[in-house]
């Protein structure tokens, strides 16, 4: 999809809907490094947490599990993508960006960061295994 509107921070503007399509449009839109980390973590959740459901809304591809718990989302910024544990509080380790949400946590990801991507996984296993937020 490469004439979608990028808003700011390179986020791509994408029509919210469900299912694979859409994220595979927002990752497929989204510029440069960002779009590769979002390929990499789209990949990583589906490995990790078998059957997960998929979504775009407001402009930010989402994860949740059978019962429409969403667990996991992430959004581009200028200089990170935000990886957003809904429940993150709850992890263990708990992921290191506070929010303003007390039971949610962050994880930046920057352009040349070394991904540990079994930290990652294990985070995704353990946010997919709490009660998710419905929205």
């Amino acid at each position: 999809m490469p004439d979608a509107k990028l808003l700011s921070g390179g986020n791509p503007q994408i029509p919210k809907g469900f299912g694979d399509a859409p994220v595979q449009a927002w990752i497929a839109a989204a510029p440069g490094w960002k779009g590769e980390i979002a390929r990499r973590l789209d990949a990583l959740i589906e490995r990790t947490v078998p059957g997960v459901k998929k979504a775009v809304k407001w402009n930010t591809p989402l994860y949740a599990v059978e019962d429409g718990a969403w667990f996991v989302s992430f959004h581009a910024f200028d200089r990170y993508l935000k990886l957003a544990f809904f429940r993150g509080s709850s992890l263990d380790p708990v992921p290191p960006v506070a929010s303003k949400h007390p039971e949610v946590r962050y994880f930046h990801i920057h352009e040349d960061d070394a991904i540990d991507e079994a930290q990652l996984a294990d985070w995704l296993r353990q946010a997919s295994r709490l009660p998710g937020e419905r929205m």
